[in-house]
C-alpha cells in the first residue's frame, strides 16, 4: 500500500512560523504527499512553495472550535480559495448539532461549500465530543449539504481518530462521501488500520514517520 498519497501533511499549531510551514512544503514535495494542510493565513505561502508539484493546498476554516458565525466561515473559505486552496477542512458548529438545530448545521456547511466554488470540502465533526447518534447525524447532514468528506477530528480537542468512528462514519456516508482520519495518527500501523476501516485520507503531522 502506497501511503504517501493518503496523507495531508499537517501543520496547524498556533506557534507555527513561516519557516516551519516552508519546511513542511519541502517535505511534502520530497515524499509526494497528497497535500499540505495549514491555517488560512499560510495559504498564499503554501501555494507559492508547492508550485510545479502535484501536492495540493489544504486549509482549515472555522478552526478549531467551529463556533464562528457562518458568514465568517464563508468569508474565510472564499479568501482561501482565491489565494490558492484546493481543499477546505471546515469545523461544524458542534453546539448547534447538540442543540438539534440541524437546519443551522446544514446551512453552515452549505455556505462553506458554496464559497469553496467547486473545491473539495471536508467536514470536521469532532467525534470525541459526540455520542454515536450525533456522529451519525453529523455525517447525514454533511451528505445532504453536498460536502465531499467527513473528517473525525481537529486534533485540538479531547481525542483524535478511532477505527470504530471511521467504520461508523463510512457506514453512514457510503460511497457518496469519503472519510478522513485525523488526530493521533502517528505510525504506519495507525494509518493502515484507519484505511482498512474506510478512510481515504489521513491528516497527520507525523507523515514522514508513517511513510518511513
Amino acid at each position: 500500500m502506497k501511503l504517501n498519497k493518503y496523507i495531508d501533511h499537517t501543520i496547524l499549531k498556533a506557534d507555527a512560523k513561516k519557516e516551519d510551514v516552508v519546511r513542511y512544503c519541502k517535505e511534502a514535495r520530497e515524499y509526494d504527499f497528497m497535500s499540505v494542510c495549514v491555517n488560512s493565513c499560510h495559504v498564499k505561502t503554501v501555494k507559492k512553495e508547492l508550485e510545479g508539484s502535484d501536492v495540493k493546498v489544504c486549509c482549515v476554516v472555522g478552526f478549531p472550535l467551529g463556533a464562528m458565525a457562518t458568514e465568517a466561515k464563508s468569508f474565510e473559505t472564499k479568501h482561501c480559495v482565491e489565494n490558492g486552496a484546493d481543499e477546505v477542512d471546515m469545523v461544524i458548529n458542534i453546539g448547534a448539532l447538540k442543540d438539534k438545530n440541524y437546519d443551522y448545521v446544514k446551512s453552515d456547511i452549505e455556505e462553506v461549500v458554496k464559497a469553496a466554488n467547486g473545491k473539495v470540502v471536508k467536514v470536521i465533526i469532532e467525534t470525541c465530543l459526540l455520542d454515536e447518534d450525533e456522529k451519525k447525524k453529523a455525517c447525514e447532514i454533511a451528505k445532504e449539504a453536498k460536502a465531499h468528506f467527513v473528517k473525525t477530528s481537529t486534533g485540538f480537542s479531547t481525542g483524535g481518530a478511532k477505527v470504530e468512528d471511521i467504520r461508523l462514519m463510512k457506514s453512514v456516508v457510503g460511497e457518496e462521501l469519503k472519510v478522513k482520519a485525523s488526530g493521533g495518527v502517528r505510525t504506519k500501523e495507525d494509518a493502515v488500520n484507519m484505511i482498512d476501516a474506510g478512510a481515504s485520507r489521513i491528516g497527520a503531522s507525523s507523515g514522514i514517520n508513517i511513510v518511513k
